[in-house]
Formats: structure tokens, C-alpha cells, sequence
């Protein structure tokens, strides 16, 4: 848990007779990051301050700017501890001999904002996402068990929601439903760009197909909170895992997009049950 990531306001209290008096209630803290790459603003995001690093390579793995850890060279926040808006300013630069060229993703923004409800907001359109959505390989398979419970690991690690009520979570599992990362934020879309970033700084994931000898414990499974809109399902293929397992429903682009890309969409993933709309057949029946 960033402590960071929880404040506190006053609030008032109606029991259903009265009004009680002020206390201080834990609040979900939303703060903008400005991410740059060379210097230029590439979009400014609300989120939830903490594990920018990993926000950021996920960020740019989703728009498919970089293809692993190796295209990056720093990562930092601008500007110095104690100043005014400091740690809301990061700062990429590539590796040597590396070129991020950002300007066609300014390009198709119509500002630079992403809010925390919505990673795609601000799009002409969504076929240039489309455009870079790869058809995943078939595989692997798992047992039904284990996408049934991986929303149950997101309770796991939502320990800014006990508090606060007021953020979403996203986890990677391995196909034994072993948890990789996760994180919490404001926004759906930034919880799964911490996720994919922390993988990609690990090297678990890049954004082409990974050699025989990588780790093992390759990412299978992206659980979120909350709805699968069509973005979840983005990231998840930009980042090569071939299931999502989402606590909500999922939009038709989402399941559209799924059945495209060879991605195994499955909703209200509660109590052990789900309904899958794509490629069941990566389900291990009998």
C-alpha cells in the first residue's frame, strides 16, 4: 500500500435522524501526472501518485511506443522534492540509439488529457488502436478454477478500497494462478498500465513474441475491477496476456476486439462462477 494514495476530508454523516458531526473520512487521493518523452508533453493522465515509473512504461507499451525495457533508457520525476507539484511531472527518455517517436499518438488526441475513467478519451477514433491489436497465439490452456477465482486475488491487494472505497485494482497471474503484480489507482486503465509496466521493467512481457528462454511464469491471466471496456482489452493484447477476467460486465467493442485478437473474455468472474463471450477454448473442461 503508497500511502500516497490515501488523504482525508471532513464529512458529515446522516444516520437517517440527524446530521452528525464533522469527521475525518479516508478519501482516494487523484492527482495529474504529466508524462514527457524527450521534453514534449505525450498526455497527462488522472491518477492515484505512486509507481509512476510503472504507469508510464505501460502507458507507452499500450500506445506500442516501446516493445520492452530495453528501448528505455530513464524514467524520472522533474523538478525537486519540496517543490510545488513535484512528482507530477515524469520525464522518458529512450536508450541509446532508440527513437519514441510520440508525435503521431499527440497527433490523434484532441488534448492531452486522459481522465481516470478513460485511457482512450480524446480519440478521433479508435481505429488507430485498432491498427495495432495483434491476433494472439492460441494457447494456453487453464482450468475454468483458475480464471474463477482470479478476481478473488484483487481483494488480495485493495487495500486503498478497504479504506477508501474508491479505486480499482488490476493483477496479473501466471496460468496457475499465481500473482505476478498488481496495483491500485483511480482509473481501470491506470491500475492495468501499472500492472503491465511492472511486468515489462521485470522483462515477464515485451510487446513482440517472447524467446523459449524467458521466465516461466509468463503473464496468462489480466483481472480487473469493475467493467471490461474496449481499452482493458487493448492493453491486454498490446501486452500478450490472452485472458481477461473482469468483476463487471463488458462493452461490445470489448468483446469484439477480444474476439479478434484470440483473447479470452470472461465477466462477473464472482464466487467462482463466469461468463466467457470469446474463445472458450482456452478453458481445460473434463
Amino acid at each position: 500500500m503508497d500511502a500516497r494514495g490515501v488523504g482525508t476530508r471532513p464529512v458529515y454523516r446522516w444516520n437517517g435522524a440527524s446530521l452528525l458531526p464533522a469527521e475525518e473520512d479516508s478519501i482516494a487521493v487523484e492527482e495529474p501526472l504529466e508524462l514527457r518523452v524527450n521534453g514534449d508533453t505525450l498526455a497527462t493522465t488522472m491518477r492515484t501518485p505512486g509507481h509512476d515509473r510503472e504507469l508510464a512504461v505501460g502507458f507507452l507499451l499500450a500506445e506500442g511506443l516501446i516493445r520492452s525495457a530495453e528501448d528505455l533508457g530513464t524514467l524520472a520525476h522533474c523538478g525537486r522534492p519540496g517543490e510545488e507539484g513535484w512528482g507530477n511531472v515524469l520525464e522518458v527518455t529512450p536508450a541509446p540509439g532508440v527513437t519514441i517517436d510520440s508525435e503521431p499518438i499527440r497527433a490523434t488526441r484532441r488534448g492531452t488529457l486522459t481522465t481516470s475513467a478513460c485511457g482512450v478519451c480524446g480519440r478521433r477514433s479508435v481505429d488507430d488502436l485498432l491498427s495495432r491489436c495483434v491476433t494472439l497465439a492460441p494457447g494456453p490452456r487453464l482450468p475454468p478454477a483458475v480464471v474463477a477465482r482470479a478476481t478473488e486475488r484483487l481483494r488480495d491487494v485493495q487495500r486503498n478500497f478497504a479504506r477508501t472505497g474508491g479505486v480499482h485494482a488490476a493483477a496479473a497471474l501466471d496460468a496457475e494462478g499465481q500473482l505476478l503484480a498488481s496495483f491500485e489507482d483511480v482509473g481501470r486503465h491506470n491500475a492495468v498500465d501499472k500492472v503491465v509496466g511492472a511486468l515489462v521493467l521485470s522483462g515477464a512481457i515485451r510487446a513482440a513474441p517472447a524467446p523459449a528462454t524467458v521466465l516461466t511464469r509468463q503473464p496468462t491471466v489480466l483481472a480487473v475491477s469493475g467493467r471490461v471496456s474496449f481499452e482493458i482489452v487493448q492493453k491486454a493484447v498490446m501486452a500478450r496476456i490472452p485472458v481477461v477476467a473482469g468483476v463487471s460486465a463488458a462493452s461490445t467493442l470489448a468483446i469484439d476486439l477480444a474476439l479478434r485478437s484470440n483473447v479470452t473474455l470472461a465477466t462477473f468472474v464472482r464466487n467462482g462462477r463466469f461468463n466467457v463471450y470469446t474463445h472458450p477454448e482456452r478453458l481445460e473442461l473434463g
